[in-house]
């Protein structure tokens, strides 16, 4: 087929067949498809989107496209997670040894960071030795040893996925709720899982910035998870203010190592966390919330989530006593008294990842060490001369806006 004809019927938001799919994404995958044309269908699905029988195929395509694993020598139900990605979103290192610790199976493949937003396995490449490439053979070894794993995706799993996804960071096409939607879900079904929560952001630090389209996203993963008989839930969780104090990827480790101790128990990270983990136990254990939610908050209280999470990342070969963050600090203070009214998520997100926390090209090198750290939240009182936040500086000292990120009344 002619990969012009494709994408032009695209643009003209005509509905695109199986096999029109499957010819053009498999021909970038296979590289006779060059990026400009891909770039081109991609923005033309962001603007015009697909019908769920699009959405359905492309999936498919996906999944396709490499290896399915099979996981189902492991005893207990596999329930996975995903979150569309938000500021400071460090859920997953948090919520993967808890729900472990509880005795059911965490096999988790995260992604890199999008655009503004920070991937799980960037935060864990902050920590020196962490393996992210393990092999199936290392996975399920892995998971019957320690009963969790949280790793890139392996070789062949999914590479359609990967080629894609690395162009829609730089195409301005990441928050297409139709490739959103294939990317999760073709990962999540290959990947094994029998059961599927979907933590979906919505705020102006997301990539989806209202709920009516959070709410449309929330409904297609459903769609797609009965297409392939599997279990989805969803949590519409807010990213207007970022989640947490930290925004950058050792900086974020180092929060989630303070959840996971019991020392950050009122805020919005912390409760966020103790809500997924209480869903992914439900599902896990076929128990009712209620029971979850007791069970969550002692594994973080007895100390057995926290250790889980150590044994983890050693099993992984991370030396979590080498985790650094810059030595350089910049402490922004307030230019008056009055109480906190808002943190802009989204700018805070930019400001890291001008930083160097993230890529703003795909050749760039992510330091792990910069990022920010907020001292004073929203409704806080506070001084002139309080210190408002802390930017943790590499080989880039960005210029900024302190309204934009702080309104202050």
């Amino acid at each position: 087929m002619i990969t012009l004809d494709i994408i032009n019927k695209k643009r003209l938001g005509k509905e695109l067949s199986y096999l029109e799919l499957f010819d053009i994404f498999n021909g970038y995958l296979d590289g006779d498809v060059p990026d400009y044309q891909m770039s081109a269908l991609l923005m033309a699905i962001c603007i015009n989107g697909m019908t769920d029988e699009e959405i359905f195929a492309l999936t498919k395509i996906f999944i396709d496209s490499g290896d399915r694993l099979d996981f189902s020598d492991i005893k207990g139900i596999k329930v996975d997670k995903h979150s569309t990605g938000g500021i400071g979103d460090k859920t997953t290192l948090i919520i993967a040894p808890i729900v472990a610790s509880l005795g059911i199976p965490v096999i988790k493949m995260s992604g890199r960071g999008l655009g503004y937003t920070g991937g799980t396995i960037d935060k864990l490449e902050s920590i020196p030795g962490y393996r992210i490439d393990l092999s199936e053979k290392e996975i399920v070894k892995q998971v019957h040893d320690l009963g969790i794993v949280i790793t890139g995706q392996t070789g062949n799993l999914v590479p359609m996925d990967k080629v894609i996804y690395a162009l829609r960071d730089v195409t301005a096409t990441v928050s297409s709720i139709p490739l959103v939607a294939s990317s999760i879900m073709s990962k999540k079904i290959a990947a094994g899982a029998d059961k599927i929560l979907i933590d979906i952001k919505v705020g102006n630090g997301a990539l989806l910035t209202n709920r009516e389209d959070a709410k449309k996203l929330s409904d297609l993963m459903i769609k797609i998870g009965e297409f392939y008989g599997r279990e989805v839930r969803t949590i519409i969780s807010d990213m207007n203010v970022p989640l947490g104090r930290c925004v950058g990827n050792a900086l974020e480790v180092k929060e989630a190592i303070d959840v996971l101790r019991g020392k950050e128990t009122d805020n919005n990270l912390t409760d966020l966390c103790i809500e997924l983990s209480t869903d992914m136990v439900s599902m896990g254990l076929q128990i009712s919330k209620k029971q979850a939610k007791e069970m969550v908050l002692n594994t973080i209280y007895n100390g057995s989530a926290y250790m889980k999470f150590l044994k983890l990342i050693e099993r992984q070969k991370g030396d979590i006593s080498k985790l650094k963050v810059s030595e350089k600090v910049i402490k922004v203070k307030s230019p008056k008294d009055g109480i906190v009214k808002k943190i802009n998520a989204l700018e805070l997100g930019k400001l890291s990842l001008r930083l160097g926390a993230g890529k703003e090209e795909m050749d760039d090198k992510i330091d792990y060490g910069v990022g920010v750290k907020l001292n004073k939240l929203v409704d806080d009182e506070v001084k002139k001369g309080d210190v408002l936040f802390e930017m943790y500086v590499g080989k880039k000292e960005p210029e900024y806006n302190l309204d934009d990120i702080y309104k202050i009344d």
